[in-house]
């Protein structure tokens, strides 16, 4: 039997339970992995929560992780039992020991990468490499605005735009957290969850504004973060941790700002194969280059439901992970 973390219904962090279930064998195309590591993340929330609506009940949440491959469905090329190997994206279900997973997802791992790093390295890698590629391309002088710095995406992303010649501002909610994010590059932060960050972004950029802004944040913070970025430049709404999505007024992009404005998901990015491949290429990469994420709490796989309470209220920096 198969310890998995599931919920039945969307709710708060107490639907999630523990069960147990029977793996089949992997079907053609699949394999079977037994995790070593499991990350977590705020999608996982949203999907639990109901926001992101998920394609049936009951359902493991989870959307990356990592461990060994322990069999091998029929036309599958290229892994074998006993390959390392990482992976993000759909479908779900990844809090669980064991799983089957398409083998198109399966990333292999060199000797140099370990697994509790890989396994919450390739969604925020690959979300950093969408954002800095895709969505605004950042290079040398860049300039660009993190919130939530410390955390496990923001403290990604600050590290690759500053490895990419970028200025970086980032926001963050304490002294502590403050010194997260300058060691992850963050060249200026901005501390309190109510500081005017706005005002200080200007004057940190000479009253211009900032290339790009990387806003996971949400709520009442999205407006202001508009403000903060040049005309012409890119926000891009990545989250909704402090609360949801508020409508935009059209005018508050443009013309008197003429912000580029993105609602970009990584998931619907991941689900290109070429996407894909090229993003967590670009990881593996970054991550053997010595760009690593940084991590945070490990709890339990059976502790999955305190995972969640903890990120939810702010308490976690770097990325959290669930060890079966």
């Amino acid at each position: 039997m198969t310890l998995v973390m599931q919920i039945r219904k969307p709710g708060g962090a107490e639907a999630i339970e523990a069960a147990e279930t029977t793996l089949a064998e992997p079907g053609p195309g699949e394999i079977r992995i037994r995790q070593s590591a499991i990350g977590v993340n705020f999608v996982d929330v949203y999907q639990r929560s109901g926001l992101y609506p998920l394609p049936a009940w009951p359902a493991v949440l989870g959307v990356e992780g990592a461990g060994i491959v322990e069999a091998v469905g029929a036309g599958v090329e290229g892994l074998k039992i006993g390959t390392r190997i990482a992976y993000a994206g759909a479908p779900v279900g990844a809090y669980a020991e064991a799983r089957i997973l398409p083998a198109w997802r399966a990333v292999p791992l060199p000797e140099s990468v370990p697994d509790d790093i890989a396994a919450v390295a390739l969604a925020r890698g690959v979300t950093a490499e969408m954002l800095m590629e895709k969505v605004h391309p950042v290079g040398p002088g860049s300039t660009v605005l993190v919130h939530a710095a410390a955390g496990g995406l923001g403290s990604l992303l600050t590290a690759w735009a500053k490895h990419r010649g970028a200025m970086v501002i980032g926001t963050v909610g304490s002294e502590e957290k403050a010194e997260i994010a300058r060691a992850a590059g963050a060249d200026h932060v901005v501390v309190g969850r109510d500081a005017d960050f706005v005002t200080t972004v200007k004057g940190w950029t000479d009253g211009r504004g900032v290339d790009a802004a990387y806003d996971g944040i949400g709520g009442t913070t999205l407006l202001k973060t508009l403000a903060a970025v040049r005309p012409f430049g890119t926000v891009a709404s990545i989250g909704q941790a402090g609360g949801p999505i508020p409508p935009i007024p059209v005018e508050e992009i443009g013309p008197r700002r003429s912000l580029n404005f993105a609602r970009p998901s990584v998931m619907l990015y991941m689900n290109d194969c070429e996407n894909y491949r090229r993003g967590t290429a670009a990881v593996i990469a970054s991550l053997q280059d010595g760009l690593l994420p940084r991590l945070g709490t490990r709890y339990a796989l059976r502790d999955a439901r305190q995972a969640h309470v903890d990120l939810e209220a702010g308490r976690t920096t770097g990325a959290q992970l669930l060890i079966p």
